[in-house]
């Protein structure tokens, strides 16, 4: 069996430059991966696991539209970002590509590196001291998108399920 997923705690305003550095753009994902997060936690890329979460403060994605912030965490394996509040685009570039993003207002008390579990669909994290976060579940035809593996997937299991009629 793996190891727990873990809590990779940031503060407000982490921007999609130090999520997708910009002179990293032209490599390949896992290049680009490499370096996620590098200026705010320069150990996050080599030692985060699949499964892991991020739970930020305020303001998470905020930046450039860069839809390689969301793909750099999908590449590292993160299951989902939990914030006090994300950069509009984000919030919509996460939900396009299936990586699951809840609000929520006490992210303050979880720990770094604890081990927690998340259910996305009520939108509880247990903590490993025992605590809860209730964080905003995403509404359940955006929970579907994720589910499906994105838009893209999501649109494509809708036009072959009605071409199937």
């Amino acid at each position: 069996m793996g190891d727990p997923a873990r809590i990779w705690k940031f503060g407000d305003n982490i921007d999609t430059d130090a999520l997708a550095p910009g002179r990293y753009m032209s490599a390949p994902i896992h290049v680009l991966a490499s370096h996620c997060l590098e200026t705010v936690r320069p150990e996050f890329a080599s030692q985060v696991n699949e499964g892991d979460m991020i739970v930020a403060g305020a303001n998470f994605g905020m930046g450039s539209s860069r839809e390689q912030a969301v793909e750099a965490l999908r590449h590292l394996g993160i299951a989902a970002v939990i914030a006090q509040s994300f950069a509009g685009i984000f919030y919509r570039n996460a939900v396009n590509l299936g990586l699951p993003v809840l609000e929520c207002a006490e992210t303050a008390s979880a720990q770094d590196r604890s081990a927690a579990s998340l259910d996305a669909v009520s939108g509880k994290l247990d903590l490993d001291d025992g605590g809860v976060l209730n964080c905003t579940p995403l509404p359940g035809f955006l929970m579907q998108i994720v589910n499906d593996g994105g838009l893209v997937p999501h649109l494509e299991k809708r036009f072959s399920a009605g071409a199937s009629r």
